[in-house]
């Protein structure tokens, strides 16, 4: 048996030390005179605040925004603005907070897609909602013509129910007519 050894040790030749077959790897031992700094890793800011806005850390994305680290509007390599991502993480305390400071309900992602549809697509009846309170566009479409409605799955009976009623309220309003006038004169 040519590599049979009667030591319960194992040799890494790459690094040439010898590591027990029984605890596994055995770290470098490190110089305790050594000035070398540890390596960090820094990250462009809109990585950190799409990290952010992911984990829902109201306290850093206010921090981001104040410090004007970040803007809102901006299109991330996700092909999303911050708030399409406080969208599909479904924390409306954080859509709130980024609406606080100027994020637009109506922006498009790279396909067309509104912080609404995302709502809407995902199930999120909630958010959908609030951002129907500020008067987003339900008529808004995509670049495959969907508008949110169209994304709406059927099991989700909150959304259902409220789309169902923005579409019996807006069928109540008089519609203007140059004959009659906007009051029906």
């Amino acid at each position: 048996m040519k590599y049979y050894s009667p030591c319960a040790v194992a040799q890494n030749t790459q690094f040439n030390r010898y590591i027990p077959k029984d605890y596994g790897p055995v770290p470098c031992p490190r110089s305790k005179l050594s000035l070398k700094p540890a390596r960090s890793v820094h990250f462009p800011n809109d990585i950190v605040f799409q990290d952010h806005i992911r984990q829902g850390d109201l306290e850093q994305i206010g921090r981001f925004i104040r410090a004007r680290k970040v803007h809102l509007n901006t299109i991330y390599l996700s092909g999303m603005a911050a708030i399409h991502e406080a969208v599909l993480s479904g924390n409306l305390e954080c859509v709130k907070l980024l609406v606080k400071y100027g994020a637009d309900i109506n922006q498009r992602d790279e396909e067309g897609w509104t912080p609404l549809h995302m709502a809407c697509s995902d199930g999120f009846p909630h958010i959908a909602r609030y951002l129907l309170s500020l008067g987003a566009n339900v008529d808004a479409e995509n670049e495959c013509g969907e508008k949110p409605a169209d994304l709406i799955d059927p099991e989700c009976k909150e959304l259902v129910r409220l789309f169902k009623s923005l579409n019996s309220k807006h069928r109540e309003k008089p519609q203007y007519s140059k004959e009659r006038g906007a009051n029906g004169d």
